[in-house]
């Protein structure tokens, strides 16, 4: 049962207006998952590295019959599925941050086993390790974010948040075309690339380090003491960068304590719905957003870039994706949060055919931004929206449930795309493409609730 005290806690954490305070907690959380992005978007642009250098095979001749590429892929978000599938309930146990300390060492320690690797399999077997350990690692903050802002700038904040990430995907880009141009002597590009990752998120790990506990979590698990100076420390900070007295709390809503939460909470009402909806939509989203992101550098080698001007295409397609959420940051607490993901849905749909259709370079580096702005916005507003839909006591539990699926679908839809390209050719691929965002359309805009402007309090009863 909520209790009066639980209540004017988070109605004090609800009340904070926007602050340097606020965003700077908001771009440290967010820094973990620059690696989680570094490393997702690896795959797309290491492939053709490690073909060049004679560790994976041209070709249909890996695998099964299929593409080492494909099998990298799928190797890669077994992993993220396994790890978030598994472990995201760790962080409703024990809070979210002991995870990320866990899963930015494990990420480390498998990233430079993996740079040590000299034949596919090996290289792999420890990319299938990568991403268990950093698996949990977006669910973590995605709930840790949420929980943190307050209601009014929720949506900017994970605006914020995604372009912080984002800005690992031209990183990687970047790397990936400046050590396959000038190779440093004696170690392969590829490898450099590797351990750039793995020191970087070293980094990440003591840049983070002093960041408070959720007092949303510390308040489920009847931590109260804990809870009030969490919240008094960030008041103080907040009203010292406003130079003002906070506003006054609203009317508080009931607030979770120390009540447990269990995995069979998330299929009774009213979170049985929201879960099979996050599901369906999760399985689908990936495909539009991976699908592209993982094989543009494959996209423009089948429209006629040559590998390196492939990857010059690609790091500069690439700097929309950390441009975009900035873009939208306006509307981010304006539009009802289902709403914003339909339009971004219809939108990487109709632009990814157009871009289908393109072969010069002007016009396709333009539509290959496009559909990542539109994949952006939907990524950002869909981080926030599914953090929404469920309690405190199961929200890392609930979202790692449903984000798994997306996991899933990459493993599966990697091997999809490859076959399409293969068969089709790139319009094959992109009809596929626009087909998942036509089912994501269904699934958000016919069964999706509505939260905008709402505590998390009230949107989870």
């Amino acid at each position: 049962m909520s209790t009066p005290r639980a209540e004017l806690l988070t109605a004090r954490l609800d009340r904070l207006p926007a602050s340097r305070h606020l965003w700077g907690l908001v771009f440290r959380i967010s820094l973990g998952a620059f690696f989680e992005m570094f490393d997702l978007f690896l795959t797309g642009y290491l492939g053709p590295l490690l073909t060049r250098a004679g560790i994976f095979r041209a070709g249909a001749r890996g695998f099964a019959g299929l593409t080492d590429q494909a099998t990298f892929a799928a190797m890669t978000f077994l992993g993220l599925f396994v790890g978030t599938l598994l472990f995201s309930p760790v962080a409703d146990r024990l809070g979210r941050r002991p995870v990320f300390t866990g899963s930015l060492l494990w990420y480390t320690a498998a990233t430079l086993l993996m740079a040590a690797q000299s034949t596919a399999l090996g290289v792999d077997l420890w990319r299938f390790v990568a991403g268990v350990g950093i698996g949990v690692e977006l669910v973590t903050i995605d709930a840790y974010i949420s929980e943190l802002v307050p209601k009014g700038v929720r949506g900017r904040a994970f605006a914020v948040s995604t372009a912080a990430q984002f800005l690992g995907i031209p990183a990687v880009a970047l790397l990936c075309w400046i050590f396959t141009a000038h190779p440093p002597a004696g170690l392969a590009g590829w490898r450099c690339v590797l351990l750039f990752s793995a020191l970087g998120a070293i980094a990440v790990w003591l840049a983070r380090a002093g960041l408070p506990e959720s007092p949303r979590w510390l308040i489920r698990r009847g931590r109260m003491e804990e809870a009030e100076r969490v919240t008094a420390a960030i008041e103080a900070r907040v009203g010292a960068d406003i130079g003002r007295p906070l506003p006054e709390p609203a009317p508080p809503t009931p607030a979770e304590t120390a009540a447990p939460g269990s995995f069979a909470e998330i299929w009774r009402p009213p979170y049985r719905r929201r879960t099979l909806m996050l599901a369906v939509f999760n399985f689908f989203q990936t495909i539009g957003f991976y699908g592209f992101g993982n094989w543009l550098p494959q996209f423009l080698a089948a429209q006629g870039a040559g590998v390196l001007q492939g990857l010059r295409y690609a790091f500069i397609i690439a700097l929309a994706y950390p441009l975009a959420p900035l873009v939208f940051l306006p509307l981010a607490d304006r539009l009802e949060r289902k709403t914003q993901i339909v339009w971004a849905a219809i939108g990487v749909g109709v632009v990814g055919l157009v871009f289908s259709q393109q072969r010069q370079p002007v016009p396709l580096v333009a539509c290959g931004a496009l559909v990542i702005v539109f994949n952006c916005f939907m990524s950002f507003s869909f981080h926030a929206y599914q953090t929404e839909l469920f309690p405190t006591r199961v929200r890392a539990r609930a979202v790692g449930f449903c984000y798994s699926w997306s996991r899933l679908s990459t493993v599966l839809s990697s091997y999809m795309i490859a076959f399409f390209l293969a068969q089709f050719g790139i319009r094959g691929v992109f009809g596929f493409i626009a087909a998942s965002m036509l089912a994501v359309v269904v699934a958000i805009g016919g069964f999706g609730p509505r939260t905008r402007g709402l505590a998390l309090e009230a949107i989870s009863q």
